[in-house]
């Protein structure tokens, strides 16, 4: 049975609400000191009025001592039944045959006998007489007797059971006050938290990621400050992922409506076939297989963009010298009227790669620099094993055409940009952005400048 109920407690802590948990963790920190210090000071008020009582037999046992040295056993003074009396005392001898005739109203135990013997010390004891409480304290008084004194304590009784009272009184509303302090703590302690989670569950509900939560004034912030700050930080990053891939299909869609409007028309044409020379048939033909191309392309291009990631498992050591010199070798035979000038260091130049990858890299790089060259001069391709500065490996690619004009140079990279100077040339504007991608997946920078003297330079550096 008891350990169902600590499976209970195990499972209710667990799934409780967090606000109950911590309101009811409060309660009881508050409610502890709270009860420990009204009974401390039950403790403290208690030990006082018995120490006040005890100083006064200790005062009326010397008065009893000083009046009647080396009395015979019996009593000496005093009623214990009436409360405003003096002390009442008797003697009492270490021998239990000298017991007077009739004997005292105050109790004789033994321990009494031991301190008539001069074996124990005085001491206090709570006794009844005549029905009500007294305080009796047991004393030498001569040789082989003791002095016992006795005061009513009623006085002392009524003021403990008041203490007791009132402290009582103290502490269930002590444990009251904890309770609404931990009601109150565990709502303003955890309310950015409220918040943080209506915030999340309207997102989910609307889809809207430009929602924030509201924050305090600077000069006020706490551990559930900075998570919701994060949170914030988390829901702008999200807004601009899901701008960024409404721009990717917008722009993607815009892309495509006119291969495809080509597309079509060529495929309507090529429909009535019958009514074409068969010159026309072949530069439709030709036409839609183009097209086919050019959208099959884009296609292609889209898929990569969109992937978030490089596949690790197929990361190994690559030999770049020998993959420029191959890509420079496959731009030669797409681009024939454009010559590849390559200088590669005679070392080894190994970096950490996927070859597939960093082979669309660097063909794409050719491909820009082939096409926005100027016929019958060269594409200057460079590749040095390390740079001053503790680098790693750096490619440059340049070309000797218009270069890139200052206004468009920080949107090179950007997905379907294309300069004005490059609307009527084939691309879709996004080899630069694939390109960019696949480097910063390895970890590696590419930039682009104007090249000294003219024409586009850009610069691939590995860490």
């Amino acid at each position: 049975m008891s350990g169902g109920r600590r499976r209970l407690g195990r499972v209710w802590r667990r799934r409780g609400p967090l606000r109950t948990r911590l309101a009811l963790s409060v309660t009881a920190a508050v409610a502890l000191v709270a009860v420990g210090v009204c009974a401390a000071a039950f403790l403290v008020v208690r030990s006082a009025l018995y120490e006040q009582l005890d100083l006064s037999l200790t005062q009326s046992a010397r008065l009893a001592a000083q009046r009647n040295p080396g009395d015979a056993p019996g009593i000496l003074a005093g009623e214990c039944r009436f409360l405003a009396a003096p002390a009442c005392a008797e003697v009492v001898p270490a021998d239990p045959a000298k017991d007077p005739e009739p004997p005292g109203q105050l109790p004789v135990d033994p321990a009494a006998r031991e301190v008539a013997a001069g074996r124990k010390a005085p001491y206090y004891t709570n006794i009844t007489v005549a029905g009500f409480p007294a305080r009796m304290l047991t004393t030498d008084y001569a040789k082989g007797r003791a002095l016992q004194v006795a005061l009513r304590a009623d006085t002392v009784e009524d003021g403990i059971e008041e203490a007791a009272r009132w402290l009582v009184l103290t502490a269930a509303a002590g444990v009251l006050l904890a309770a609404l302090l931990g009601y109150w703590v565990s709502r303003t302690g955890l309310a950015p938290v409220a918040r943080l989670t209506a915030t999340a569950e309207r997102i989910a509900a609307t889809r809207d990621a430009r929602h924030r939560i509201e924050l305090p004034p600077p000069g006020r912030e706490d551990e559930i400050t900075r998570l919701a700050t994060s949170f914030n930080t988390m829901l702008g990053e999200l807004e601009q992922s899901i701008a960024a891939q409404r721009q990717l299909v917008a722009d993607a869609s815009h892309e495509l409506r006119t291969p495809l409007t080509a597309l079509r028309t060529n495929a309507e044409l090529l429909a009535r076939a019958d009514r074409l020379t068969p010159d026309q048939r072949e530069r439709a033909s030709a036409a839609l297989g183009r097209q086919l191309r050019e959208v099959t392309g884009l296609v292609n291009d889209l898929i990569e963009l969109a992937r978030d990631e490089e596949p690790r498992p197929l990361v190994e050591q690559v030999a770049l010298g020998a993959l420029v010199e191959h890509c420079a070798q496959a731009a030669r035979t797409h681009w024939p009227a454009v010559p590849f000038h390559v200088h590669v260091p005679a070392e080894p130049v190994v970096v950490a790669g996927v070859p597939a990858r960093l082979s669309r890299l660097l063909g794409n790089l050719f491909d820009n620099a082939a096409k926005f060259g100027r016929d019958g001069l060269p594409v200057e391709v460079e590749l040095v094993a390390g740079v001053p500065g503790g680098r790693g490996p750096e490619l440059t690619v340049r070309d000797h055409g218009p270069g890139i004009a200052p206004a468009d140079l920080p949107h090179v990279f950007d997905r379907f940009y294309r300069a004005g100077a490059a609307r009527a040339l084939p691309g879709s504007g996004l080899g630069l952005a694939m390109a960019r991608q696949i480097a910063r997946a390895h970890s590696a920078e590419l930039t682009a400048e104007a090249a000294p003297g003219g024409g586009a330079l850009f610069r691939l550096s590995f860490p």
